[in-house]
């Protein structure tokens, strides 16, 4: 993809000697537009960061991972604004047109000297040539990772007028991942030509029916980001209705397959699950009942332990807050139906969905029959390494 370069170092933030400071830099400042976390104890980055995205520019992007520079005060703004102007100064650009994001433990400062040496590192790492291309891509989204066990890297490819355009898209997530910006960091580059307000409403629409509608855990991160860059390198222009279609289609996929990839790796997790719910009376009421049901430690160790407790699923949605009947209640997995108009079908239904949870990747529909609208969540099982992985975090 034209005009992207990519880079990953060790900079020594992590006490572990892997990568952990990655670069995106475009060739010339490129469309942007942001989302960032609800939650109200921000990170230094994320509040650096929806200042400087008001522009609509971004040339660079500077991510780092092992500390996440949040709940630091004055200094925790101070150190993101060097950390902006030193890959600026490195790269020759102005440090406006600079982002910058991190990931890690909470609390402490950012270890200055490390940027210092790093930065320039990692400026002199980003892939010039084409065989570089992919090294560069697998360094940057190694350097962001946390908890994660892999890189998390999809791209998409779609045609407007007969021209190719692509999509390329890199994330990390793995842990304290639920709705309200769920990705913890994510990065999406693509070369067509897009204005940032329509690159940011369609940025809004993917990430709402993909980063919103996962959680691993149900908690929401401090410094989750999700950032779009636009270089016009492929000469594909996105203005017209069917060409935002096509763009929007490509940009739901990529979007939803990353947010389908943090799920499948979060932390301790064995068990893949999509739970539906249909025929709700309302949107709302859809989402509630979702959202209720992916939530649920207890719904979540039962995926875990393998166990047809179906009770713990009806139970969710009818503390959600949304309407239901439970004379109307049916509820499947896969095609095995566990209720149907509010009655148990039985030991021999359990004992076959048993069968069903023993696959690693699971859908469960719930149908609740009083309307026509429906939503889904996707979420993991907890297992034990859950609590060991995130009782060693900061050890």
């Amino acid at each position: 993809m034209k005009g992207f370069k990519f880079a990953g170092v060790a900079a020594g933030i992590k006490k572990n000697s892997k990568k952990d400071l990655g670069l995106i830099f475009c060739d010339a400042p490129a469309a942007a537009a942001a989302l960032f976390t609800r939650n109200r104890v921000t990170a230094a980055p994320v509040i650096l960061g929806k200042e400087k995205i008001k522009q609509g520019r971004v040339q660079a992007v500077l991510v780092n991972s092992g500390n996440a520079n949040c709940f630091t005060g004055e200094k925790g703004i101070e150190d993101a604004r060097a950390c902006s102007r030193l890959t600026a100064e490195a790269l020759g650009i102005d440090s406006d047109l600079v982002m910058v994001s991190s990931t890690g433990v909470i609390g402490a400062h950012l270890p200055m000297d490390k940027f210092e040496t790093g930065v320039p590192c990692v400026v002199a790492e980003l892939s010039g040539q084409a065989e570089q291309f992919e090294k560069g891509v697998e360094d940057f989204s190694e350097a962001i990772l946390t908890t994660d066990t892999c890189r998390k890297i999809v791209r998409e490819t779609g045609f407007i007028l007969g021209k190719p355009f692509t999509i390329l898209g890199m994330a990390k997530g793995s842990g304290m991942i639920r709705p309200d910006m769920a990705t913890m960091l994510a990065f999406v580059c693509t070369d067509v030509q897009i204005t940032s307000s329509d690159l940011k409403t369609a940025l809004t629409w993917a990430n709402e029916k993909s980063f919103n509608r996962i959680t691993v855990d149900g908690d929401t991160s401090t410094n989750d980001t999700l950032l779009a860059l636009a270089n016009a390198s492929s000469g594909v222009r996105i203005q017209d209705g069917e060409s935002k279609i096509i763009f929007q289609e490509a940009l739901d996929t990529v979007c939803q397959d990353l947010a389908r990839m943090v799920v499948k790796d979060g932390e301790g997790a064995t068990k893949l699950v999509r739970i539906s719910v249909k025929g709700a009376k309302t949107n709302q009421d859809a989402f509630k009942a979702a959202e209720a049901i992916a939530h649920s430690n207890l719904v979540k160790t039962a995926i875990y332990g393998e166990d047809p407790n179906w009770g713990r699923i009806t139970a969710a949605a009818g503390r959600s807050g949304a309407q239901v009947a439970m004379e109307k209640m049916d509820l499947f997995f896969d095609d095995q139906a566990l209720v149907i108009q509010g009655k148990w079908q039985g030991i021999e239904a359990e004992k076959n969905t048993a069968k069903i949870m023993e696959n690693k990747e699971i859908n469960i529909t719930l149908d609740l029959n009083l309307g026509t609208r429906s939503d889904a969540f996707l979420f993991c099982d907890f297992s034990e390494d859950y609590v060991k992985i995130n009782a060693d975090y900061r050890s």
